[in-house]
């Protein structure tokens, strides 16, 4: 009998064990399920229903994206947003990608009112990126302009010929294919390029006038693609103010009607849960505590992406 005791003593124990198990499992699931629709609403919560200035951050090198065309919707769309501060810290990027980029943040502030802040570097792409604001503010000591379009292809002719490495090639007419990193660019090949480099020149130019209501003159002194600082773009007229994020902000309350002391709240776009080499390493160096170069990593991987696309370029490189 004694026995028969002990072994229903341990049954109920065994019994209140998984009961507490059990808890512990469904309070997991309703976590994990929690956290799933906190993702695919954008992992923004509470926040999306709070009155608010969107902040959307321009880093790295700009390309064209599906995801940040989804999130200008999502911000445009949001009855808690009253405005929207851009920060930009970018040396810029294709100029495809920046043209989208351009034309989705004017659509946004059919919406919205926007202005740019430049929290580092905003050159090339990134300029087209802060003029599509109706109002930009600088870091003294940022950097901003580089308005200007590139084309860069590498001309290996001269390794080859050392390795004894020939490629031969046919084609249908003498500008197919070209440039090619295999030979010499033929003066036609050159000229072709160098129209369309010209044209694409010519657009970022008049975006430019038109944006910051430019003179001919004043466009010519800036045009070169030079970049200059914060306290040089205020007189050229590049961008309107110096400071900080908080000068944009009280932009937007004094000139657009933006109630004041709004909280400033972080927009991200959606991931696309793609992990490839960069991803990974990202992961890693986050994992270890170095979230420096888990950016630098998620950057290099976005650009190595971009990259591969080819086009034009509206980049700043030192």
């Amino acid at each position: 009998m004694a026995i028969d005791a002990e072994l229903l003593l341990d049954r109920r124990s065994l019994r209140r064990k998984l009961s507490v198990w059990r808890a512990i499992g469904v309070g997991a699931l309703i976590v994990a399920a929690g956290a799933v629709g906190w993702r695919a609403a954008g992992g923004r919560g509470l926040s999306a229903v709070t009155p608010q200035i969107a902040r959307i951050s321009i880093d790295g090198f700009i390309a064209g994206s599906d995801k940040t065309r989804e999130l200008m919707k999502r911000v445009g769309d949001s009855s808690a947003v009253s405005g929207v501060v851009v920060s930009i810290n970018s040396p810029g990027g294709t100029t495809t990608g920046s043209e989208e980029l351009f034309r989705n943040l004017r659509l946004l502030a059919e919406k919205k009112p926007i202005v740019a802040f430049v929290d580092g570097t905003a050159a090339s792409g990134a300029y087209i990126t802060a003029i599509a604001a109706d109002h930009i503010v600088a870091r003294e000591t940022s950097l901003v302009g580089s308005i200007g379009v590139l084309f860069q292809y590498p001309e290996v002719s001269g390794l080859l010929d050392k390795v004894g490495v020939k490629v031969d090639e046919v084609k249908s007419s003498p500008l197919k294919a070209e440039p090619s990193g295999f030979h010499p660019t033929p003066p036609e090949a050159r000229a072709a390029l160098q129209a369309i480099v010209g044209d694409t020149y010519g657009w970022f130019k008049d975006l430019v006038a038109e944006r910051r209501k430019m003179s001919p003159d004043q466009l010519k002194t800036v045009a070169d693609g030079r970049v200059f600082s914060g306290r040089q773009s205020v007189p050229l007229g590049l961008i309107d103010e110096t400071g900080s994020e908080r000068q944009a902000v009280a932009w937007l309350e004094r000139e657009k009607g933006v109630a004041k002391n709004l909280p400033v709240r972080d927009w991200k776009p959606r991931s696309d849960n793609r992990f490839g080499l960069f991803s990974a390493a990202a992961v890693g160096a986050g994992l270890l505590g170095y979230d420096d170069l888990a950016a630098r990593l998620r950057q290099a991987g976005s650009e190595t992406a971009s990259l591969t696309q080819g086009g034009l370029l509206a980049v700043w490189r030192p």
